[in-house]
């Protein structure tokens, strides 16, 4: 394994923070209005909405980096272990009128709670998953893998059971609202939170993005070269959750940001996960500012009857991704 040094380290965050600046430049050109730079009012607007596709894009992208690596899976998603189905359920649940007469009374707190809640059920689920998987300290990543498909597939059944019983909630486009995730306009506390989670579980990472090159070795193999795999995969997951965490609060579901920017990051740099970290995370900012610049675009040519939620197109986009990763895996065994 070659030296990482900290020249190499600055140049490749320099390279990558340039890149996002680029697309978030050209997202702005590409709009509602049509093409070209935005005026004045316009402008705060499109800046606000690729401020917040940035940081999902992001955090979603270098989750998807460690759940990879400790899960040993590179169809491995950040939604797995249930941040996703916690978040939404919690989220929607906050609508039911027993709630109303508490949202009435935080006033401009309101859509903060509603944030903090769906935060809370996002760390509830994910805790939920490591407890019932973890073992003697020890983590699995087959027995993660099954324990998160099952609470998934629980937060998912309750979601429609409340839909069930209660006909109507107020606000948020119904059930699809919390369902297919997009870009919000939130409240700078809101992303402020949200930043500063997600750049505690970043920078966690990038500090043992060494140690996750060898994740993919067997535990013994891991083990005679130094690195406590099962602390590291403690670690890794707790952070990536954290991440993932804060993103869904603030946008609700996107699906394959994870699974696809990590993919694309080792055609461009290779496997080394130092580099992978910060180059698959600015190619999930740049992604989903490219999905909302996109979707604000079609509603401007009147191709679409409404604005088309991001996680419609990245998952008509990472959908066949996924297919080719299997047919690829299948090939190659």
């Amino acid at each position: 394994m070659k030296r990482w040094s900290a020249q190499r380290l600055i140049l490749t965050l320099l390279v990558c923070a340039a890149s996002v600046a680029g697309a978030m430049v050209l997202s702005m050109v590409l709009g509602s209005t049509g093409i070209g730079w935005p005026t004045l009012g316009i402008r705060e607007f499109r800046l606000e909405s690729a401020l917040n596709a940035a940081l999902i894009g992001a955090a979603l992208a270098a989750a998807g980096v460690a759940y990879q690596a400790v899960l040993r899976n590179p169809l491995a998603d950040p939604y797995l272990l249930g941040v996703s189905s916690g978040a939404s359920l919690m989220a929607y649940a906050w609508q039911l009128p027993v709630f109303a007469s508490m949202v009435r009374a935080m006033g401009i707190l309101a859509p903060l709670s509603q944030q903090s809640v769906a935060f809370a059920g996002a760390l509830a689920a994910v805790g939920i998953v490591l407890g019932l998987a973890g073992r003697r300290g020890r983590l699995e990543p087959v027995t993660l893998l099954l324990v998160g498909v099952i609470v998934n597939a629980v937060n998912g059944s309750l979601f429609l059971l409340i839909n069930a019983l209660v006909e109507q909630l107020p606000g948020n486009g119904g059930p699809m609202g919390f369902l297919v995730g997009g870009i919000q306009m939130i409240k700078s506390e809101q992303r402020w939170a949200a930043f500063g989670l997600i750049a505690i579980g970043w920078i966690v990472l990038l500090q043992i993005s060494g140690q996750l090159n060898v994740a993919s070795l067997d535990d013994g193999e891991a083990e005679s070269l130094g690195v406590r795999i099962h602390r590291l995969r403690w670690l890794a997951l707790i952070a990536a959750s954290l991440m993932t965490a804060g993103a869904v609060a603030i946008s609700g579901p996107i699906g394959f940001v994870g699974l696809l920017c990590p993919h694309v990051g080792r055609l461009i740099v290779g496997t080394d996960q130092r580099r992978l970290l910060p180059v698959a995370t600015a190619i999930g900012a740049i992604l989903l500012m490219a999905a909302d610049a996109l979707s604000r675009y079609l509603s401007a040519e009147n191709l679409l009857a409404n604005l088309l939620p991001v996680g419609v197109l990245t998952g008509l986009l990472g959908g066949p991704f996924f297919l080719w990763l299997l047919f690829r895996a299948k090939a190659k065994g």
